[in-house]
């Protein structure tokens, strides 16, 4: 294929591509001294698993919670399917918000509430008139997409780290969400239960045809689900591309991530 050729192709390719969520110059500080992201330009494109990279304290989480309006920016612009959310109010941004899924670094169960109450409680906040026997049904599918059907009627503190992140990706995925906002989703994990909650970021994904963007420290979970990584440094992105691309870089401090 001759060079013109590739180019026109990918040029195609791009121009094919459905842009989600798009963010453009946008600044976080908290106090004078602290400013943390300093003009992030970032896009999730329709099917694609994002891995944000960076090092503590790079402004990672922010982002994604600036995305929500969990944390509110100073500037910028983010576009969420088309619509600027940055000037919305409370209510207009909760029909966004109930699109995406945002599984919390903690996972954020409510200790006093049995599994099944945890998500009956999702249900019943945002969608009106479901009979208790539609509750409970959705429930039983949504538990044994993640593979805890089982563990219905325990209480969070009976419950292993690893299945706290699967019943809090239940939780998020009750509401069938079109974005999925992943914070840390295998920090605290053993090996093997990162690797099981990285299969399952990538099995949800084929199955619910979701887009994610996945923060993490965890370069095996980065390798296996990511379709392409975003590098954030000095407040800004530094660096784009795929695993390999990225792992193959000539900048040092990008392939220092690799190591």
């Amino acid at each position: 294929m001759k060079q013109e050729e590739i180019i026109l192709e990918n040029a195609t390719l791009d121009s094919q591509k459905t842009p989600l969520i798009e963010i453009k110059d946008l600044y976080k500080s908290f106090d004078k001294n602290s400013s943390v992201l300093k003009g992030v330009n970032l896009t999730l494109n329709k099917g694609e698993d994002l891995v944000v990279l960076g090092r503590s304290g790079s402004g990672k989480s922010i982002t994604i919670k600036c995305i929500v309006g969990l944390v509110q920016a100073d500037k910028g612009e983010i576009k969420i399917f088309g619509q600027e959310i940055l000037n919305l109010n409370t209510e207009e941004l909760n029909k966004i918000r109930v699109r995406i899924g945002f599984l919390f670094q903690n996972s954020a169960l409510y200790d006093s509430m049995t599994v099944e109450q945890n998500l009956a409680f999702t249900l019943n906040r945002h969608i009106k008139n479901l009979t208790n026997q539609e509750i409970e049904k959705e429930i039983i599918q949504v538990l044994e997409s993640v593979g805890l059907a089982e563990a219905i009627h325990k209480m969070p503190s009976e419950l292993s780290g690893g299945m706290r992140k699967r019943i809090a990706l239940a939780r998020t995925l009750i509401l069938k969400p079109e974005i999925i906002l992943y914070d840390e989703p295998t920090t605290g994990l053993d090996t093997i239960t990162s690797r099981e909650i990285s299969d399952l970021i990538l099995e949800i994904k084929n199955k619910n045809k979701t887009s994610s963007i996945i923060i993490t420290h965890d370069m095996a979970c980065a390798k296996l689900t990511a379709d392409r990584i975003a590098i954030l440094k000095d407040g800004v992105i530094h660096a784009e591309g795929s695993y390999q691309e990225l792992e193959n870089s000539k900048d040092e401090w990008v392939r220092s991530f690799f190591i």
